[in-house]
């Protein structure tokens, strides 16, 4: 009786000692894809996130732990990996995703859960429509499609466009919608709209298409695995029309893998890059840092600054609730204003989608340049 005893207190003093060290941390978890279609994106979000754990790796006096999962690219899998942090792990709030269909998977896991999510480059509207918990730090696609078809229409004075869709992909499809809205709502005209799936390899059947409609931009809504070969593609057919894309195209090897086919294409992005002027000071600190663990060839990127920001904006929101419990969290994030991220100044509106600039991007002579910011004409 008394072996029994002390094997039942033993057994309590020990459930309290590790109650005593979950409390002495913080735990937040991680989904993205680091494999599959969308791994670059995620890989680098990833190193962002990873950085800013580095900077900041305690708050209220408590050591915060990362608990990371590979979403792989794949609807089932990001809700799986959703799931694993918030059963397994005990994970009190979560930053992810690259890719809105995988964003989407992993909030409805997130929300009947009861934990705040923090999408990073999540750009499809639906990612926080109608959830309580979920947010993010990136804008939404009805801004991003109207800044690239004011910037296409009335900085570029293109009348007729072209779009290249991606059917099996809700970011695609979700932001070509939003392009054509604003486009036509401005005076110009959709003379094509040509679909593919992801994956696929050969676009010489829809680029001829839409080289016979002799539109002004061709207008990509794609990732940059199908972006960089479409444009290699249209070159080679002699197309002579202006491309455009949205910030799945940021990629700092764009120029290294599309080469003479990329010169001139314009994309929408993240107020971040490099290339711009007059930084904040959270984007030169994260720009030094960078520059500082990385090649001289292996330039930072938008997605590792949004990967940061999300890690940060957590943060921010447990300091000024002085809580780490999820819901303090969550009541914290959705008070959000003006946040100094890497990517700008980020206030969370009332459904949970960060107010920032877009910032556009062109590549002249072989390079990245940031052009700056466009005002989006709904």
């Amino acid at each position: 009786m008394k072996r029994i005893l002390a094997l039942c207190m033993a057994a309590i003093f020990g459930f309290a000692s590790l109650a005593l060290a979950a409390d002495d941390t913080v735990r937040i978890g991680v989904f993205l894809p680091l494999t599959g279609q969308n791994a670059f994106g995620g890989q680098l979000e990833l190193e962002g996130v990873q950085m800013a754990h580095k900077e900041a790796g305690t708050v209220l006096g408590k050591k915060v732990e990362l608990f990371v999962v590979d979403n792989k690219s794949d609807k089932v899998e990001a809700a799986n990996a959703t799931k694993r942090l918030i059963e397994k792990e005990k994970v009190q709030a979560i930053i992810g995703t690259y890719g809105s269909s995988l964003a989407m998977a992993g909030g409805e896991v997130s929300e009947k859960a009861g934990i705040p999510q923090v999408g990073t480059s999540c750009t499809n509207p639906l990612v926080t429509q109608g959830k309580k918990y979920i947010f993010r730090v990136c804008f939404i696609d009805p801004l991003q499609g109207a800044g690239a078809a004011t910037y296409a229409y009335k900085t570029l004075g293109f009348k007729k466009a072209a779009m290249l869709v991606d059917v099996a992909n809700d970011y695609s499809v979700g932001l070509s919608n939003f392009f054509k809205k604003s486009f036509t709502k401005l005076g110009g005209q959709v003379v094509a709209t040509l679909n593919y799936q992801s994956g696929d390899q050969d676009f010489t059947a829809q680029l001829t298409k839409i080289i016979s409609e002799k539109p002004d931009v061709l207008f990509i809504p794609s990732y940059f695995a199908e972006g960089a070969i479409i444009m290699k593609q249209a070159k080679e057919l002699g197309a002579t029309f202006k491309i455009m894309g949205g910030d799945a195209m940021d990629n700092p090897d764009i120029v290294k893998i599309g080469g003479k086919a990329v010169e001139g294409f314009v994309q929408t992005t993240f107020p971040y890059d490099p290339s711009m002027k007059n930084m904040n000071p959270t984007a030169k600190k994260f720009t030094d840092a960078w520059k500082a663990t990385h090649s001289a060839d292996k330039e930072p990127n938008v997605n590792a600054a949004l990967g940061y920001d999300a890690y940060m904006i957590i943060l921010d929101a447990i300091k000024r609730a002085n809580s780490a419990k999820p819901e303090d969290i969550t009541k914290a994030l959705a008070e959000t204003k003006g946040f100094e991220g890497v990517t700008g100044a980020t206030t969370i509106n009332e459904t949970h989608d960060a107010v920032k600039p877009i910032g556009m991007i062109i590549i002249k002579d072989g390079k990245k340049v940031y052009e700056g910011e466009i005002t989006p004409e709904l």
